[in-house]
């Protein structure tokens, strides 16, 4: 059972006098939604901060309001429109070279403006990309505008502003769109936390609370459950991590 390689991993962590930094992702927030209440009640009972990463065109005080109620999630910045603008047999992107580097620039300022205004200390200055893909030229204005972090899926690059990545991403986007097989995310999430020990950094799990089954959700009660009980565990808001990366 996989899930015995992740208790085994947070075990070795735990000899080591070390603790496993976990942080949750999830992407495409825009208003209170069942889903959406659903994952933060989850966050909420077993005590997992989570950072939204909220689309600022589509946004506004619904979900504002929605959140007051609760003090387990914090908001990013999800580009601007998630509006695709490559061209035909192109991997989708919103952040690429296909528009002028200004108009990007624009909305990426327009985007963490906005979010900054509605929901003030809940905001983390950090840049989740559309489809997890930026090109490197939009990457180094990020710091110019304002943004601390950048937030996209695998191993962290050097950049500024630095990365806090996901590593985990519970979706099978290519093949059935539900949730992926249970055990392979606790193997998968074991080899993160493992590699963790060995070179520091966190384990990033990324979700997307619009597209969730029951695979999913079954997935994230398991993994809080078993790494609440866990002492070596630790998760952790993406508001103290980037003020750990980027003080």
């Amino acid at each position: 059972m996989s899930l015995e390689k992740l208790v085994a991993a947070l075990d070795e962590c735990g000899r080591r006098g070390i603790k496993a930094d976990l942080w949750l992702r999830d992407d495409d927030a825009v208003e209170p939604t069942p889903a959406l209440d659903r994952l933060l009640d989850l966050c909420r009972g077993l005590s997992v901060p989570v950072t939204l990463a909220v689309i600022p065109e589509m946004t506004g005080n619904r979900l504002v309001q929605h959140l007051d109620a609760s003090d387990i999630a914090q908001v990013a910045v999800h580009g601007w429109s998630h509006a695709n603008y490559a061209g035909s047999g192109e991997k989708k992107q919103e952040l690429g070279t296909h528009r002028e580097l200004s108009l990007v620039l624009d909305e990426l300022q327009s985007g963490l403006e906005k979010l900054h205004d509605l929901h003030g200390a809940r905001f983390v200055p950090m840049l989740v990309p559309p489809w997890n893909r930026i090109e490197a030229a939009i990457v180094k204005k990020l710091a110019d505008l304002g943004y601390r972090a950048l937030s996209v899926f695998g191993p962290e690059k050097d950049t500024t502003p630095p990365c806090l990545n996901t590593h985990v991403d519970v979706i099978d986007w290519h093949g059935s769109r539900g949730g992926r097989d249970d055990d392979i995310l606790f193997a998968e999430t074991a080899t993160r936390i493992m590699h963790t020990a060995e070179e520091g950094g966190t384990t990033g799990i990324l979700t997307h609370h619009l597209v969730h089954d029951d695979n999913v959700w079954r997935f994230l009660r398991r993994l809080f459950e078993v790494t609440a009980e866990h002492p070596a565990a630790r998760w952790r808001s993406s508001k103290e991590l980037v003020d750990e990366i980027s003080p």
